[in-house]
C-alpha cells in the first residue's frame, strides 16, 4: 500500500471513454483520491497519442499514476512509463471505462469505478510483465487474424447476446470468407510452419472479451508469453473442432491448435500480416518480433480473489516505509 501523506497523483483521463462515462465520474474520482490523501493533477486527452506523452513527459514527478480509459488509453499510459527510466515509473493504477477492457478482467480491476478507485488506493504492488513488438509496447497482446476486426468492433451487448460460441461463428461466418496466413513462427525454439487464420501473443486471461484462456495457467509475472495459434480448417467439421476447443480451453488437445509459452516469438509471413496491439491498429509486417520484459511495470491494485488472481506471487511485497511528502508547488500543471 502507498502509505505517507501529501502524495501527487497524476490522473490521466480519456474523457469520451464508456460514452463520456469517464468524464462524468472524473469529479467523484477526484474526490475520493484527494480525500485518501493524495494530490491530483488531471491530465485530459484530447487525441491519440497523448496519454502516452503526457506519461513519458510527467510521470517521473508524481508518486503515482492513475490511468482512466479503455485498454487502448491503459496501452499508452505503460507505453509512456516504458520511456521512463526504470527507476522513474511510479505505480500505476487502471480505472476501466472502455467498452471491452480485457486487462481489467484479467487483473480482478472492479467495472464499477468508486469500486476500482478504492482498489488502487488500498492496493498493493504487483510486478507486472510488459510485452514489445517490433519496438512498440503492449500491455495484454498483440494478435491477428480472423477474430481480431470482430471482436473489438463489436458491441459488448451483441457479444452478450450471442454468446461465446455464436459469436464466434458470427466472425466466421463461411469457409469462403476466412483469410488464411502461411507463416512460419517460433517461439523461443520451437518452429511451427502451416496456414492460420488467427494468432495471438499475451500476457492475459482474456482476449477481446471473447477469447478466454484463463484455465491454462496464465500467470502476469512468469516472464512468459501465451501463444495461440489457429491453423485454417478445410471443412465444417474442422472448423466446429476448433470452435469446441476454444470454448472448453482444451488447446492443447487440439491438433488445429498450436499452444506454447515462450520469452521471445519470431513470426515470418509471405504477405504483410495485419495486427493489433491491445485492440488497436498495430501495422502489418512480413516479419515480426515479440519478447517480454518481466516486471515491468508496477500496478498498484487489490484483487478481489486473490485464489484466481494469476500470478506466481499474488501480490509481490510492496515497499513499508512511508513516502517522502510532495509539496504541492512541485506538481507541474496540466498542458493546456
Amino acid at each position: 500500500m502507498l502509505t505517507g501523506s501529501n502524495r501527487s497523483l497524476m490522473l490521466v483521463i480519456n474523457p469520451t471513454a464508456g460514452k463520456n462515462r469517464a468524464r462524468d465520474n472524473l469529479f467523484m474520482l477526484i474526490d475520493y483520491f484527494f480525500t485518501h490523501g493524495y494530490h491530483v493533477t488531471v491530465f485530459p486527452t484530447q487525441a491519440k497519442g497523448d496519454a502516452c506523452r503526457y506519461v513519458a513527459e510527467y510521470a517521473p514527478q508524481y508518486d503515482a499514476l492513475v490511468c482512466v480509459g479503455g485498454d487502448g488509453t491503459l496501452n499508452e499510459a505503460v507505453t509512456g512509463l516504458m520511456l521512463c527510466g526504470p527507476e522513474e515509473r511510479p505505480r500505476l493504477g487502471y480505472i476501466p471505462a472502455g467498452t471491452t477492457n480485457d486487462f481489467a478482467n484479467t487483473l480482478g480491476i472492479s467495472g464499477d469505478m468508486a469500486q476500482s478507485a478504492e482498489q488502487f488506493c488500498s492496493g498493493e504492488a504487483f510486478r507486472c510483465d510488459i510485452g514489445r513488438f517490433n519496438g512498440k509496447f503492449f500491455t495484454y497482446v498483440a494478435a491477428f487474424g480472423i477474430f481480431t476486426g470482430v471482436s473489438y468492433e463489436t458491441p459488448q451487448q451483441l457479444k452478450n447476446a450471442l454468446g461465446h460460441t455464436a459469436y464466434i461463428l458470427e466472425g466466421v461466418k463461411s469457409l469462403a470468407t476466412i483469410q488464411n496466413y502461411h507463416l512460419a513462427v517460433t517461439c523461443d525454439n520451437d518452429t511451427v510452419e502451416g496456414d492460420f487464420i488467427y494468432g495471438q501473443i499475451s500476457n492475459s486471461t482474456s482476449i477481446a472479451g471473447i477469447m478466454d484462456i484463463s484455465q491454462t495457467g496464465v500467470q502476469l509475472d512468469d516472464g512468459l508469453f501465451e501463444v495461440l495459434l489457429v491453423r485454417m480448417p478445410v471443412n465444417v467439421i474442422e472448423l466446429n473442432a476448433i470452435l469446441s476447443s476454444l470454448m472448453f480451453q482444451k488447446l492443447d488437445d487440439s491438433p488445429y491448435l498450436y499452444f506454447r509459452r515462450a520469452k521471445s516469438v519470431t513470426v515470418v509471413s509471405e504477405t504483410p500480416l495485419p495486427w493489433t496491439l491491445d485492440g488497436e491498429a498495430g501495422g502489418s509486417f512480413c516479419y515480426s518480433q515479440a519478447d517480454i520484459i518481466p516486471g515491468a511495470v508496477t500496478f498498484n491494485l487489490s484483487p478481489p480473489d486473490t485464489k484466481k488472481f494469476p500470478a506466481q506471487q499474488v501480490l509481490q511485497p510492496a515497499q513499508t516505509e512511508a513516502l517522502p511528502e510532495a509539496a504541492e508547488s512541485d506538481a507541474p500543471a496540466a498542458p493546456e
